[in-house]
């Protein structure tokens, strides 16, 4: 009685191990793990307040060279503060989840004032300030 009682322990625990490994490679599974995955992985508050302490020294350089009638190469460095706003603008949409227009800004490229506009005010809206 003991020689069948064993072969059918062990055909049961086969075919559970067989069943589990089934379902652990099953494709509801993975979507399963997949959807979990996303929910947990949030945005790094860390980063986002990097993002948002950069995004502030921008515009407020972009205010002194506004406003200093004396600095030198105004147009330069007003242009290339403003191109690095453009770019943290882009990173920080990219950050809290906005669509935004992926190909790398060129030198003779410009983000148009709307673009801009619509980038802070979005972020704005999703309690980002700056």
């Amino acid at each position: 009685m003991t020689w069948p009682l064993a072969y059918l322990v062990s055909v049961v625990l086969v075919l559970t191990i067989m069943a589990v490994v089934t379902w652990l490679r099953s494709a509801p599974h993975r979507a399963a793990v997949a959807r979990r995955r996303r929910r947990r992985a949030g945005p790094d508050p860390l980063v986002t307040l990097a993002i948002q302490i950069r995004l502030g020294e921008l515009s407020h350089e972009l205010r002194k060279v506004t406003e200093d009638p004396d600095v030198y190469a105004r147009a330069h460095h007003w242009r290339a503060a403003q191109d690095a706003y453009d770019a943290m603008l882009r990173d920080a949409c990219r950050a809290a989840g906005l669509a935004v227009v992926d190909h790398p800004l060129r030198a003779d490229e410009r983000v148009t004032e709307d673009e801009r506009l619509r980038e802070e005010l979005e972020l704005s809206a999703r309690g980002w300030s700056w």
